[in-house]
């Protein structure tokens, strides 16, 4: 088909094992003046919101502007854009091309990275003691309310709802069920905890007291869609990056 103007890949350079032939491939793809546009989770939003739950097998990379920058770099691209945006939780989008012009808004990120320190080390430190401090903030108020008397339900059967689960040890001492809106897991388990993942009407006819909103960079639309369950009383308990109910 040819050279290409345009080549777009969202959400797959984490997944890749080889970046230096992935990375060749795309400067081998596109036309001398064509862009490439990227979007992949950022560090940096990943660290600052404890977005623990989204460090898995399928992730075997996450990616700052400078490492990006570096990268693009020893295949002679350039970043010649680049933006945050809010999906997963806090991504960037990046293009990228042959033209060394520059980039304004990278420099400004790059500025930004370094004050944060996201090339020392002790950055990671306080990082994995948040994340300590959050798994027990979370069992703590989950364990509480089962105590009182509370029943809890959690939904969405996804990687990161396995993540998290498994992380802080929530099983079916806990929690009743998963709903989910896929009907190609409905009578599965939560795979670690055995937790019975069940269609999402469940939550009108068995509702829980509480619902662990596990997909917590949907919370929005969850509660939307899942506006009756809202409006008969139920509450909503907001994970990431502090446990909190809505």
């Amino acid at each position: 088909y040819g050279e290409a103007d345009v080549l777009i890949a969202n959400n797959v350079l984490a997944h890749v094992e080889n970046l230096h032939d992935f990375v060749s491939g795309i400067r081998a793809l596109l036309k001398p003046d064509g862009v490439a546009v990227i979007e992949v989770h950022y560090l940096k939003a990943l660290i600052d919101g404890l977005q623990c739950d989204t460090i898995y097998h399928e992730h075997l990379c996450y990616f700052s502007a400078a490492a990006l920058t570096t990268l693009f770099k020893l295949h002679s691209l350039y970043i010649v854009a680049i933006e945050c945006i809010p999906d997963q939780g806090g991504s960037l989008r990046a293009t990228v091309g042959r033209d060394r012009t520059g980039c304004a808004v990278l420099e400004d990120m790059l500025a930004d990275e370094r004050r944060f320190g996201v090339a020392n080390g002790q950055y990671y430190a306080t990082f994995e003691r948040q994340i300590h401090a959050l798994k027990r903030d979370l069992v703590a108020l989950v364990t509480e309310l089962k105590a009182a008397g509370h029943s809890i339900a959690a939904y969405g059967a996804a990687a990161k709802g396995t993540m998290l689960l498994n992380a802080c040890s929530l099983g079916r001492t806990v929690l009743d069920y998963v709903a989910d809106a896929n009907p190609h897991k409905h009578g599965r388990l939560m795979q670690g905890v055995h937790v019975p993942i069940v269609p999402v009407a469940m939550l009108s006819e068995q509702p829980p007291d509480y619902l662990l909103l596990l997909p917590w960079n949907l919370k929005h639309e969850i509660l939307v869609q899942e506006g009756a369950y809202c409006r008969a009383g139920g509450k909503s308990i907001i994970p990431v990056p502090v446990p909190e109910i809505v």
